[in-house]
């Protein structure tokens, strides 16, 4: 976790509870999905780890969903559904996640001191050393030139991410929470397709310890096939009655987690061996990148459900 993270992570904690807190003020989707915005704060401490596709993603933040989602799930049966209801539960929701970033904070810096930590770090070093002996201390243009080859080299595993993640914000949650309904789950109903997308979101990017995909190429035409659930999606909203039931669109929220969590770590993994160690941690900060312009893309293209 570099310094950069430690400042950001509180800061968007700050602002997602002042969203939370206000949302019913103004125009904001139901309270389920106002609930789940602090889904992200769970995973921003496994983000701001340089190397994060290292284990797959960040398994504190993979994690973050179920736990949000049990969370949702114990308030909900807990506390009533007013307003006084909801700021309890967005309390216990923000007050976790506070707790949860000061135990990594802790146990970064316990893990730091590690051996097997430090003996990464070694070779990292060693590479650098070699790196420094043979080409020079790098600065100015040769950096530059370094850092061009870097994003040469991540540009398909960073447009494979992109498209994950714009695919996933443009459909999760806002059309899981307000466009699909159920008369015999009724307000359960979104409740349910969160936890199962997260369940499997999980699944997904536990899978590449049994089998991990090497080849890039089938990787990446995974995320782009990935487009599919949008005609999929769209006729359960207008297709046959039977597509607009609960089960089929239980299916394609499952599969819609299932390959968000698998590609993700795929490419997160497959991403920082495509270069030296020694530019690794680069790497990881350039995939990143085009991770969270996903977000920001995909959360745009969710509007247009609404419109």
């Amino acid at each position: 976790m570099s310094p950069w993270g430690l400042l950001w992570c509180p800061a968007l904690l700050m602002l997602s509870y002042r969203v939370v807190l206000l949302a019913p003020l103004g125009k904001c989707p139901s309270a389920t999905c106002r609930l789940f915005v602090a889904a992200p704060l769970l995973q921003c401490q496994s983000r701001s780890n340089g190397r994060e596709g290292d284990d797959g993603g960040g398994s504190l933040g993979l994690n973050a969903g179920v736990l949000v989602s049990a969370m949702r799930i114990v308030t909900k049966a807990i506390f009533p559904q007013d307003a006084h209801g909801l700021r309890n539960s967005a309390n216990v929701y923000f007050g976790v996640s506070i707790a949860i970033m000061i135990i990594c904070i802790i146990c970064y810096n316990i893990a730091d001191r590690l051996p097997i930590v430090k003996h990464y770090k070694d070779i990292k070093l060693q590479a650098q050393k070699e790196e420094i002996n043979e080409k020079g201390l790098l600065s100015g243009k040769a950096w530059r030139s370094t850092l061009w080859d870097i994003i040469r080299r991540m540009k398909w595993f960073g447009i494979g991410i992109f498209l994950i993640y714009v695919v996933t914000l443009s459909i999760f949650p806002g059309y899981i929470t307000e466009d699909v309904h159920s008369e015999v789950l009724k307000d359960w109903y979104p409740i349910i397709l969160i936890t199962g997308y997260n369940v499997f979101d999980l699944l997904g990017k536990t899978l590449p310890a049994v089998y991990l995909l090497e080849n890039v190429n089938v990787a990446f035409a995974g995320s782009a096939a990935r487009l599919l659930f949008y005609p999929l999606f769209l006729g359960c909203l207008h297709g046959p009655h039977f597509f607009r039931t609960e089960i089929p669109v239980t299916v394609l929220t499952c599969l819609l987690g299932l390959t968000n969590g698998y590609f993700t770590a795929i490419l997160m993994i497959l991403a920082p061996k495509s270069v030296p160690i020694q530019h690794a941690e680069t790497s990881g900060i350039v995939i990143v990148v085009f991770l969270v312009l996903g977000l920001a893309v995909g959360s745009v293209v969710s509007w247009f459900w609404v419109i």
